[in-house]
């Protein structure tokens, strides 16, 4: 059932608002029912004292035998002063009773009419009159189980005074209000709140609609591609549109997309040069090998072949030890032993060993140091591993009769190395990818007959691990500069 964006975000859209629209009227609910107390308890007392303060002025100036015998005989007029006194009043209705809580008088509607004999046996009940006889004025509230429930017929709010002569209780004046317009707020309050909850809720669910669209959409494109890239197609893309997140998260998929699509180029560019580097000396190794075992070659040519056979293997065995060494990096089994040495003595060993070939393509060597020993601490082998390579593909790319150098610099804590040469040079749509693993920008094989694209991958990756940077510029057709740094000791 919520499996689905859309599901869960509406889900948790309606609940909200459910939740919000009912703390919001339990808090209104709460705040009108205590402004509803407040305000009838006050009109409630402001009308009894008025009422009562009449009824003693009136009753205490004139002889009277009894309370009951007042109320009897001024009856209309009491009610008709009452009635104007109340006109401004609202639902307010008043009862008189005598000190025994005996009901004389009720005026308004929400108490019952007495008939003429006014003996009626309406009482308001003891629990009542004994608070109003103890002289204290105050409100309660009535209710089903109150005992005055037969007199105060759905009367909420009432508020009792005593009437006194000669400092004595003769009787009480009870005003009282019901809560019917507060009832009426509330259910016209909720009725609105329901109304306006359901057009949000509509709203809320045609805006979550585009929302989750606009959201699960481009998921969805990405399941999609995913489940094309498992079937290894990784020509599928995401339409990028927005400035969001989820738009940040489809660029980030595309360029997942493209690096998968270029390691998947780069795969089978490799599998194929090493398929060509192996299956070229093993050819020629079978064929040298079984023309000597046949005869076919005779046994004074056979020491000329047989060196040619055993350069072929030695180009075989560079392969696999260059295979080898990517497994141990990307394993993270090749370990560094940190030691201090010459780097101008092993750029001096490096040229020397170098020396044929460069006398051969008549190149114009030069080597440049500031110092004649500058000392570095790194992985002997590693760095030697690297300058060698970086050298070897210096002359292997130069042009016949070009400038080739080595220089080597000293600047504060590092020592920058250069090997630069004039020939080739690399196109800039490929100096991105030089040091990418397997990549090879002789794809021709018109210069390079040996490498198979592993040298400047496992350099950089042992630079990386020296942390230290190595980077190359070149223009095309003109020369070719590899720079690494190391760090001085």
């Amino acid at each position: 059932m919520f499996r689905s964006l859309f599901t869960k975000y509406i889900t948790v859209f309606m609940l909200i608002i459910i939740i919000s629209f009912i703390i919001q009227i339990t808090i209104i609910s709460t705040l009108i029912g205590s402004y509803s107390d407040t305000s009838k308890e006050m009109s409630l007392s402001r009308a009894s004292s008025s009422i009562t303060e009449f009824i003693n002025d009136d009753f205490g100036g004139a002889e009277w035998t009894s309370f009951r015998q007042y109320v009897g005989q001024n009856s209309q007029s009491i009610v008709g002063t009452f009635k104007m006194m109340m006109t401004y009043a609202g639902d307010m209705s008043v009862v008189i009773t005598n000190e025994t809580g005996d009901v004389l008088l009720t005026i308004g509607d929400d108490v019952p009419k007495l008939p003429d004999d006014i003996d009626t046996g309406f009482n308001v009940g003891e629990d009542i009159m004994s608070d109003i006889l103890s002289g204290s004025d105050n409100t309660f509230i009535s209710d089903e189980n109150d005992e005055a429930t037969g007199i105060f017929e759905n009367v909420i709010y009432v508020y009792g005074s005593a009437i006194r002569r000669g400092g004595e209780v003769v009787g009480a004046v009870f005003t009282c209000s019901s809560d019917s317009n507060t009832d009426i707020l509330l259910d016209s309050l909720i009725n609105s709140s329901i109304l306006s909850s359901l057009w949000i809720l509509l709203a809320a669910l045609i805006a979550v609609y585009f929302i989750s669209d606009r959201v699960s959409s481009p998921i969805k494109n990405m399941s999609v591609a995913a489940k094309s890239f498992a079937a290894g197609n990784f020509d599928t893309r995401v339409v990028v549109t927005g400035h969001d997140e989820v738009t940040e998260l489809a660029v980030a998929f595309n360029n997942m997309a493209s690096s998968l699509a270029n390691l998947e180029e780069t795969r089978r560019t490799f599998l194929a040069n090493v398929s060509h580097d192996m299956r070229t000396p093993m050819t020629t190794i079978s064929g040298f090998v079984d023309g000597i075992l046949d005869g076919t070659i005779p046994p004074e040519k056979q020491s000329h072949y047989l060196k040619i056979v055993s350069a072929e293997i030695k180009r075989l065995s560079r392969l696999v030890i260059s295979l080898l060494d990517i497994t141990r990096i990307e394993a993270g089994e090749r370990k560094f032993n940190m030691t201090r040495f010459d780097i101008c003595e092993m750029a001096r060993e490096i040229i020397i060993s170098l020396e044929k070939r460069l006398e051969e393509n008549n190149l114009s060597v030069e080597f440049n140091c500031d110092n004649d020993n500058i000392y570095v601490l790194a992985d002997r082998d590693a760095v030697y591993q690297i300058f060698y390579n970086l050298c070897d593909n210096g002359v292997k790319f130069s042009r016949e009769g070009g400038r080739y150098r080595v220089s080597i610099s000293h600047r504060g804590k590092k020592v920058h190395v250069y090997v630069y040469n004039e020939g080739v040079g690399i196109a800039p749509e490929e100096l991105p990818l030089v040091f990418d693993r397997f990549y090879k920008t002789d794809k021709s094989r018109g210069l390079d007959r040996t490498g198979v694209g592993l040298g400047l991958y496992i350099a950089k990756t042992i630079i990386d691990a020296h942390g230290e940077t190595i980077d190359v510029r070149s223009e095309y057709g003109k020369f070719c500069e590899f720079h690494f740094t190391l760090t001085a000791n």
